[in-house]
């Protein structure tokens, strides 16, 4: 390294009357750089589901949810009202169910700040893909 540009790596720390000097090196930035890249995604999928955990679950009687058809229990459709009904039908397997099929509930696009439960139905259902 030339003396000329060493005092730019060097970082001057100063306890108290003591003055030290640390060498930040290539390696310590990389290795810090890599281990923040690994822990940051998984602090945010933990995050993610806690905060899908502590919706409140949607109203069928908030006029959303009832413009919509949306009904707790998919077995109880009325198909004759809605004929597009299938019984394979459920938030579970609905495109919009933004948990996995084996949550009991988790937040829907369709209702924003809502979570729906997996057996639950409404006419926006669209097959995962």
């Amino acid at each position: 390294m030339d003396p000329k540009n060493r005092e730019k790596w060097l970082t001057p720390l100063t306890y108290g009357d003591t003055h030290m000097q640390r060498k930040i090196s290539r390696r310590a930035i990389v290795k810090s750089g890599l281990i923040v890249g690994a822990v940051l995604p998984a602090a945010g999928f933990v995050s993610r589901n806690a905060a899908a955990a502590a919706l409140p679950p949607l109203d069928p009687s908030d006029p959303t949810a009832k413009a919509l058809g949306f009904i707790n229990d998919a077995s109880k459709v009325d198909a004759k009202k809605y004929p597009t009904y299938k019984p394979t039908q459920k938030c579970a397997n609905c495109a919009q169910f933004q948990g996995k099929p084996t949550d009991a509930t988790a937040a829907c696009t369709i209702f924003a700040g809502k979570s729906v439960p997996q057996g639950g139905w409404c006419q926006v259902w669209a097959q995962r893909g």
